[in-house]
């Protein structure tokens, strides 16, 4: 037993990667289901016959949604349990993915968009909470990191499936392709059932034996809740929204919040309105639109990377350098709208690749930063914060385009981005050789 290795130190088991494919159920779908509404949208517009408005609304729909969404799904989740919504939330998103198939009003359409908001939104803190209490260490970062990289793949597979639907749907294509969200929907449910609840969370509740039963059960029977290094059945903390902030965690909300808004504004506006935006720097036709795909697959490429490179350049480094990087690209691409379409494509590329940093930390930090009692209602109230402004973002892209032109836009998103490397400059902790209790102890790093 003296042998025995530590389980923060562990090396990965089968039941580590199969929850880690459990868990990207979630951020896929995120991906998918934000980014199809985009391809679709001049097809949706003329068949539905939108106002700039309501473009701006259904866009952004979602969005509101992911806001409510993960405000509720963190405290229930630290609450009752991280399996309660688990399945619940998928089941959510079939379900509301399948009724915009036989929408007949921008109405309609507004509301089952936020619906798939909300149980998206729900699955944030769920899926990367419980994730982070069952992985060592050493493959927290990249594991983390790797969820917000399915994003991107959820996105690619969106824009190709929307461009497919495009092609051979006809008149109807839009409604297939909003309702195609089903099918991945249905095969991560599927995969997701029989987890096990995170002993983490058993053990802050006080249910020791339970916990016992999951660890001897994940990493073998020589170990027990005696080699997990968090608190049983601690009720110091309120679970609640303003215990983020009383209980002197207030600046690492407050540095999770600007990083967040500032990683996913631009970049969800920009989605939901790639073949416009494309459009508006001289890209046209089929090369708009499949000039989306390229760059979603080099927003895949990005995080790729930086999942690869988290742990040797380190977490507070990556996210400066790739907020600072990323809004040179956007501001170049201001300053230049009216450059070829070779250029448009290298610039919205390099801001594709840099962009990547800041968007793992998005499910890195957050996780970490706080203790497993408030863990999920952080990530819930980042998740909430974060989509306001991206909600208004992407309401607003429409108007700036028609009201500013893309130069001003792009140099806007830009200001954007540099906001965001002050933020990791100025307030992102040095955590990198912390064990999780450790990382999110106020007293161990600044």
């Amino acid at each position: 037993m003296k042998n025995k290795i530590p389980l923060e130190d562990i090396p990965l088991n089968s039941y580590h990667k199969k929850l880690t494919f459990y868990s990207s159920g979630g951020p896929f779908l995120d991906g998918y289901v934000l980014s199809i509404v985009g391809v679709v949208m001049m097809q949706m517009t003329d068949a539905l016959s939108l106002t700039t408005f309501w473009q701006g609304m259904i866009a952004a729909s979602a969005l509101i949604g992911v806001f409510l969404g993960g405000f509720l799904g963190g405290w229930i989740t630290d609450k009752y349990g991280r399996k309660v919504l688990y399945l619940v939330d998928l089941i959510a998103i079939i379900g509301f993915s399948a009724a915009q198939f036989w929408v007949e009003s921008a109405f309609m359409l507004f509301i089952w968009r936020l619906l798939i908001g909300v149980a998206v939104g729900a699955d944030y803190p769920i899926a990367t909470a419980y994730l982070a209490e069952f992985l060592p260490r050493k493959n927290r970062g990249p594991r983390l990191a790797a969820m917000v990289m399915v994003w991107f793949l959820g996105a690619a597979v969106a824009y190709a499936v929307g461009e497919l639907a495009l092609t051979f749907g006809g008149d109807e294509a839009w409604r297939w392709a909003l309702a195609s969200a089903v099918v991945p929907g249905a095969l991560f449910l599927m995969v997701r059932m029989g987890a096990s609840e995170s002993p983490r969370w058993l053990l802050n509740k006080g249910q020791v034996a339970e916990a016992d039963a999951v660890i001897k059960k994940v990493y073998g029977p020589e170990y027990s809740h005696a080699d997990l290094s968090e608190n049983i059945g601690n009720q110091n903390f309120n679970t609640s929204v303003w215990s983020l902030f009383h209980s002197g965690y207030g600046k690492r909300m407050l540095f999770v919040s600007i990083f967040w808004t500032c990683a996913i504004l631009p970049l969800f506006a920009i989605y939901a309105f790639a073949p416009q935006v494309l459009k508006a720097l001289g890209l046209t036709g089929e090369l708009a639109g499949w000039g989306a795909v390229a760059i979603t697959f080099l927003f895949f490429v990005g995080c790729l990377l930086a999942t690869l490179l988290i742990n040797a350049m380190g977490r507070k480094k990556m996210l400066f350098h790739s907020f600072l990087w990323s809004g040179v690209a956007l501001f170049l691409l201001g300053v230049f709208p009216q450059a070829s379409s070779f250029i448009v494509l290298c610039l919205f590329g390099a801001y594709a690749v840099f962009i990547g940093g800041a968007q793992v930390m998005e499910y890195v930090y957050p996780n970490e930063l706080f203790p497993t009692e408030i863990r999920a209602s952080a990530v819930g109230l980042g998740t909430s914060i974060s989509r306001i402004g991206a909600a208004i973002g992407t309401y607003l892209l429409p108007f700036a385009l028609a009201s500013w032109g893309i130069g001003t836009t792009m140099i806007v998103a830009a200001a954007v981005c540099f906001i965001g490397a002050w933020s990791a400059w100025a307030l992102a902790p040095d955590i990198d050789t912390l064990d999780l209790n450790q990382a999110a102890s106020l007293g161990s790093k600044k």
